[in-house]
């Protein structure tokens, strides 16, 4: 008989306040431990140049993706990023503006 695996909810990072009215700048920043594939870090969530929140991820995404689960943009066409957002491109897309996505990798482990 095979061991399964108990599904853990996924880790949750929040800031400390709300998102501001207006036009913000949001900031994601994690540090990866090291050691190896699919290890944690902390993630320090920054709006508008100031720090609002930081916590632990205890494990990441040890090699590639599957094909149907992919790196969305103001929707979340797979796996939801939060409980009770629903599932799926309709139940799940931001209706603001996002003018400007850049994703930076930083010389690490």
């Amino acid at each position: 008989m095979s061991k399964m695996r108990s599904r853990q909810p996924p880790p949750r990072q929040r800031a400390e306040s709300a998102l501001p009215a207006g036009p913000a700048t949001v900031k994601l920043d994690f540090v990866y431990d090291g050691g190896g594939l699919g290890k944690g870090g902390t993630a320090t969530l920054w709006v508008n140049g100031t720090r609002v929140g930081e916590g632990r991820i205890e494990r990441t995404q040890p090699l590639i993706f599957s094909a149907d689960e992919t790196a969305d943009v103001g929707l979340d066409n797979q796996t939801p990023v939060a409980e009770g957002i629903g599932i799926g491109p309709e139940e799940t897309r931001f209706t603001g503006r996002i003018h400007k996505v850049t994703v930076e990798i930083g010389g690490g482990s």
